[in-house]
Formats: structure tokens, C-alpha cells, sequence
């Protein structure tokens, strides 16, 4: 890989599943020296938290897995963001249709549901656990790590079209 690869995961708040995915996919990357590579990012489709720290439940649930979300902050989803990223990743139908719809047509094609990259388990969405318990982060997590494989995969096989 010698292209620079930049990944936006998106959600409605960026406080708790974009976040995650965030900060998971970072580590993955670094543990397999992609970091000058590979660029992670993380933005909102709703402007209702912005500048806030990820959940404080989010950011407990990754801290015991080993990772670190304490620098990321919530930011809102722009017209650059889309543009600057190859490939941008929504946590659930909503979020594919908000990011859709703000899309240009040659846009398109990068946006995909983050559980397209999951090969354990069988998942179309990564459900919001906002209004959750402690499963339920666990449950993104798990999710998250599971696509974070796939997606490492796919970022080393130098391909750009998730399709």
C-alpha cells in the first residue's frame, strides 16, 4: 500500500458507535504499522453533540478491550469530510441514508455499512446503545472488532471500491 487511504466511520451523535469504530480501527491500524498510511476519522450526521468527549460508557466498554477513545471529540459530517474520504462507513440505514442524500452521484459508491467488512458475525447493522446497558456496548464491540478485521484486510489488498 503506498497511497494514502482515508476512512471516515459515521454516525447520528459521533458519542458512541462512530467513536468506537474510531478508535478500534486506529489501533488496528497502528499494530500493523499502517499509521502514515491510513487516516481514521470519525464525524456526526446530526449536528447534537459536537466537541463532546465519546459516551463516558463507550469509552469504558473500549478502555477494557485496550482501547483508547479519550482524545477523540464529536464532529459534524461536511460537504469536505465526504470529499476527502475514500471510504466513508454508517453504522445502520439511517446513517446510509442521511450520509446518501448529502452525497454528490460520484460520491456514492464509498458508503457502505461498516458491517459489510464482518466475517463472524452476521449483522447489517451496528445498533445504537445509547439508551442501552452494558450489553449492548459489549455487542458494538464485538461488531466493531469483527469488521475492523475485515476492513484491515481490505485496506492491505490495496483495493478502494468496497463493492
Amino acid at each position: 500500500m503506498t497511497d494514502r487511504f482515508d476512512i471516515l466511520f459515521v454516525c447520528m451523535g459521533n458519542i458512541c458507535r462512530s467513536p468506537t469504530a474510531h478508535g478500534v480501527f486506529r489501533q488496528r491500524v497502528r499494530d500493523a504499522g499502517l499509521a502514515e498510511q491510513v487516516q481514521v476519522a470519525s464525524a456526526a450526521t446530526h449536528d447534537l453533540h459536537t466537541g463532546e468527549a465519546p459516551d463516558p460508557r463507550s469509552v469504558a466498554h473500549a478502555g477494557k478491550r485496550g482501547y483508547d477513545l479519550s482524545d477523540l471529540r464529536a464532529s459534524a459530517l461536511t460537504p469536505e469530510r465526504l470529499a476527502r474520504a475514500d471510504l466513508v462507513l454508517v453504522m445502520d440505514e439511517a446513517n446510509l441514508a442521511e450520509v446518501l442524500a448529502r452525497c454528490r452521484a460520484d460520491q456514492r459508491d464509498k458508503v457502505v455499512p461498516l458491517t459489510r467488512f464482518c466475517s463472524r458475525h452476521a449483522a447489517t447493522a451496528v445498533p445504537d446503545p445509547y439508551y442501552g446497558d452494558t450489553a449492548d456496548f459489549e455487542r458494538v464491540l464485538d461488531l466493531v472488532e469483527d469488521a475492523s478485521d475485515g476492513l484491515l484486510d481490505f485496506v492491505r489488498s490495496g483495493r478502494r471500491a468496497a463493492s
